[in-house]
């Protein structure tokens, strides 16, 4: 379309001022968990002043409340002694005496809330009962007070402040009609008393409501906080583990191959030089193995390595489509490396397994029964880490020339893995590791809903039993090949 011209990326000027406080627009708000929640206003990021005098008042409480009383005493304290003027010089003095009762316990009004209304009232009424004139300036301060019990005292304290109040505005009316000799203007200033405080109560259950919904909502953002975190450590320290289990049975297993291996071809060179060769050939591929599912592991964990690694200057250029050269000045740039990637061992690599430790001069056996079917993701996983972990301690504990059996059974609602042998495992004594394989097959099978049984068994031997639940196979669900019952043996 004519005049119609693409919108252009922002570039990093644009993304600054997006994003910087204050500005036009905001960015989305992103969740504990990734989730992009509603745009935030452009202010939310600014701290407004009275905010933080606010909050510097908050953190200050006595000292500023000491200031106020302190500047409500230069105006209130004069006033009350004006008032008094017209009055004996008696009643002078317990006017400016009630004045400056009823200021200081001003002075911790919101740090002692309840004391602070307690000691107020008390010498409001002494001044009532002193036969003084009724009214003067240093009266208000009942009505702060009462705000200041309501908003930051407990419900106790407020409810019985308005009690109090409510009575003293009865009390007032009483002694006005009876000195004046006029019941209606004693009942019109406790009317007039009475709804003063309600109104300064209703304002400040207003003051409190609110206060205790913002401590709620920062409460709960601290412990959303604190689980966010706690979930975020209870995360890595699941996947540590599972990185330690994986990297023990990849190295576990190896090594004590290689080592058999090793042992083997050393006793065979002089006798038998083909053995030892043979026995150097596997040691060779089980480290090569190995060293790969080390990369992979680790290349997880790392995937942007081989990404971020820019080709070295004699890097071989190949030509595309069309004669035009790849990866070389003035042409487009060669595609990333691709990872070395395979997929996870799975029950079917068992027999693999199998003919690894068989290679190594062990008689083993692989026995498989019943019907086998697709597995839930991470089972296959699972069993094949058990086997090979049982075959490993076979190959560490077991002895000079055990036999091995391992058991693949496949039932209506689980599958059974057993590994046994009949070497001297079970009477073997010390060790090179720290019980970590054990405890590795357990928490494999525990994560899965099944159980792991670890134990001599009854004549010699050792045997792991591993029974994993599976899924109930729908009666509709297609059938796969296989026998019954199979045997390799050695």
């Amino acid at each position: 379309m004519l005049g119609h011209r693409p919108a252009r990326a922002p570039g990093p000027r644009a993304v600054g001022r997006a994003v910087r406080p204050g500005a036009d627009a905001a960015p989305a708000r992103v969740g504990p968990r990734g989730d992009v929640g509603p745009r935030t206003p452009a202010y939310a990021g600014r701290v407004r002043w009275w905010e933080r005098v606010g909050a510097w008042d908050v953190s200050h409480r006595a000292a500023v409340d000491a200031l106020g009383a302190a500047l409500l005493a230069l105006v209130v304290v004069p006033s009350s002694a004006a008032f008094a003027s017209t009055t004996p010089a008696q009643g002078s003095t317990v006017l400016v005496l009630v004045a400056l009762g009823m200021v200081v316990p001003l002075a911790w009004r919101r740090t002692r809330p309840a004391a602070s209304a307690a000691t107020v009232y008390s010498v409001a009424l002494l001044h009532m009962l002193a036969g003084v004139p009724m009214v003067q300036p240093a009266d208000l301060l009942v009505l702060v007070a009462l705000y200041s019990v309501t908003v930051h005292g407990p419900v106790w304290a407020y409810r019985t402040a308005i009690t109090g109040a409510l009575v003293g505005a009865g009390l007032l009316g009483a002694v006005l009609g009876l000195i004046d000799g006029d019941p209606a203007s004693g009942v019109a200033s406790s009317f007039v008393v009475a709804l003063l405080a309600v109104s300064v109560f209703a304002f400040a259950l207003v003051r409190r409501s609110r206060r205790e919904s913002i401590d709620n909502l920062v409460d709960r953002a601290r412990r959303l906080e604190i689980e966010r975190d706690q979930q975020a450590q209870i995360a890595t320290a699941a996947e540590r583990t599972r990185i330690a289990r994986e990297m023990h049975d990849i190295v576990a297993h190896s090594l004590s191959v290689i080592i058999a291996q090793a042992d083997g071809g050393r006793y065979a060179a002089a006798s038998d030089p083909a053995a030892a060769t043979r026995s150097l050939t596997t040691i060779s591929e089980t480290g090569r193995a190995a060293l790969a599912d080390m990369r992979r592991l680790l290349g997880v964990l790392r995937p942007e390595i081989g990404a971020a690694q820019a080709p070295s200057a004699g890097a071989a250029r190949t030509a595309g489509p069309g004669g035009v050269v790849v990866g070389g000045p003035g042409g487009p740039p060669a595609p990333p490396p691709v990872a070395d990637l395979a997929p996870q061992p799975a029950v079917d690599d068992i027999a693999h397994l199998v003919e690894q430790v068989r290679a190594s001069g062990v008689r083993i056996s692989l026995v498989r029964m019943g019907q086998d079917r697709p597995l839930p993701p991470g089972t296959g996983l699972t069993v094949y880490r058990i086997c090979q972990e049982s075959l490993t301690n076979v190959l560490k504990h077991a002895g000079p020339g055990p036999t091995v059996t391992v058991l693949l059974q496949w039932t209506t609602s689980s599958l059974v893995l057993e590994v046994s042998d009949d070497g001297r495992g079970a009477a073997a004594q010390g060790g090179d590791g720290a019980g970590q394989g054990v405890l590795g097959m357990r928490e494999r099978a525990a994560m899965l809903g099944g159980t792991l049984a670890v134990g001599p068994r009854p004549g010699g031997g050792f045997r792991v039993r591993a029974e994993i639940p599976l899924p109930t196979r729908s009666p509709h669900a297609p059938q796969h090949a296989g026998t019954p019952a199979t045997e390799e043996t050695a």
